[in-house]
């Protein structure tokens, strides 16, 4: 290998680079709370962004020039790339911890993000006007995100060594918003902060939480069931209130995603999907290589072709 040359990039830590050939570009995201972009033929810097949280993973559509910047703060920012400055086009919120992973299909305008509250959410940025789907199917930090376009299989790795693969080709439901009420949307007994009416029907005030399935917010009393529902995206048992456990069905519980043990802690998950295989770069210095066609199977459907 010959050096070229330096590029200066940022005052911390580089979290992410692309490179996009049409324009001859280099966006780049660091924890100096920088996004810029350069032209790599002149070495010039074209434009940044200060942000105010970090920047820690980066995606970019080629086409468009929008970049999708997931930050610490659990927001995803939209922003179009011109020549010297940039706009914002819109914010994705709805996470409950800092963006550790993005992942973009052009083709049918996906945006996968993975976080540090062990969970995967689809927005759906080109048809259904930023439609969401939960995918809660981990017990750690979710690290690296790769989508399988035809078999329509998204695989997520995290720093428990764990590695899941949800089948998106099911019909699934959107994860309803929580809803915020004063008293138990089942009993009608008052929260702890609801003084009023705990001082005119004298009684101690609850705790609040909330149904996965309906959102409605309910007392611990009434949602003391706990089912998974995978078709919302809960692999694992969550807390439900008592008239949506009922309304489950034994085979609502039947599982749409694999999990699998990778058995190192991963960060990094690159798939070379013309032959099924996935590589998961682990912070023990290693680099191990899977095949993933038993998992997604091997077919001119799934577009993989033989090793």
């Amino acid at each position: 290998m010959n050096f070229i040359k330096t590029y200066p990039a940022h005052q911390n830590r580089v979290t992410a680079i692309i490179f996009s050939l049409a324009t001859e570009w280099a966006i780049r995201t660091g924890h100096d709370k920088w996004v810029s972009w350069m032209c790599t033929r002149s070495g010039n810097m074209l434009g940044r962004h200060f942000f105010s949280s970090w920047a820690s993973c980066l995606q970019y559509d080629f086409d468009t020039q929008y970049a999708f910047v997931g930050d610490y703060s659990g927001q995803i920012t939209l922003r179009k790339l011109e020549q010297s400055t940039c706009s914002v086009i819109t914010t994705l919120k709805g996470r409950e911890g800092s963006i550790a992973g993005l992942w973009w299909d052009p083709i049918q305008r996906l945006l996968f993000s993975g976080a540090s509250d062990n969970s995967v959410i689809m927005w759906d940025i080109g048809g259904r006007k930023g439609r969401t789907l939960l995918l809660q199917g981990r017990h750690d930090r979710v690290q690296a995100l790769c989508y399988l376009q035809l078999p329509r299989q998204v695989g997520s790795c995290s720093s428990d060594g764990g590695i899941a693969v949800w089948n998106m080709a099911v019909s699934r439901e959107e994860a309803p918003q929580w809803l915020g009420s004063d008293s138990c949307q089942k009993c009608e007994q008052p929260f702890f902060w609801n003084i009023k009416q705990r001082w005119d029907t004298k009684t101690l005030g609850l705790r609040q939480h909330h149904c996965r399935k309906c959102g409605q917010a309910v007392c611990g009393k009434c949602s003391r069931k706990r089912s998974s529902y995978p078709v919302m995206g809960f692999e694992f048992q969550v807390r439900v209130c008592d008239s949506c456990y009922d309304s489950i069905k034994d085979e609502d519980r039947t599982s749409l995603a694999t999990f699998h043990e990778g058995k190192h802690n991963i960060p990094h998950m690159p798939m070379d999907v013309a032959r099924g295989l996935m590589g998961t770069c682990g912070t023990d210095r290693v680099v191990k290589i899977w095949d993933m066609t038993p998992v997604v199977g091997c077919s001119l459907a799934t577009g993989f072709s033989p090793h």
